[in-house]
């Protein structure tokens, strides 16, 4: 199934700064695994591989914003996302908020690339 296509774009590079639009963890069939921590690992997953296509991984990302369609998953959320980022640490911000799509989690980041 493929998804109708948006305006926005899915990743800009402005300069040395690359921004990455919300991501979902969105299975090849247009799904969402069940759970928080599953939909996270894929969101996460799905991010790294757009990163890799700019040739960047998790590890250059310096910024992420994170929506939680419910506050109670946020230590699960936590449990998933801590695994996917070494020291030094990206910035975060989480908030609660509906999401456009039955889904629990939406992330996007900002990295940087060398210059």
């Amino acid at each position: 199934m493929s998804a109708p296509a948006l305006p926005f774009s899915k990743v800009r590079r402005v300069g040395t700064t690359v921004y990455l639009s919300g991501e979902l963890g969105l299975l090849d069939d247009g799904t969402v695994p069940a759970g928080i921590e599953a939909q996270t690992r894929q969101t996460l997953d799905r991010i790294a591989a757009t990163l890799k296509g700019e040739g960047l991984s998790l590890s250059d990302v310096v910024s992420c914003t994170c929506y939680l369609a419910n506050k109670a998953d946020f230590a699960a959320f936590n449990a998933a996302y801590k695994t996917y980022f070494a020291d030094p640490l990206p910035v975060r911000t989480t908030v609660e908020a509906p999401l456009m799509i039955d889904a629990l989690v939406e992330i996007t980041v900002i990295a940087a690339a060398s210059a």
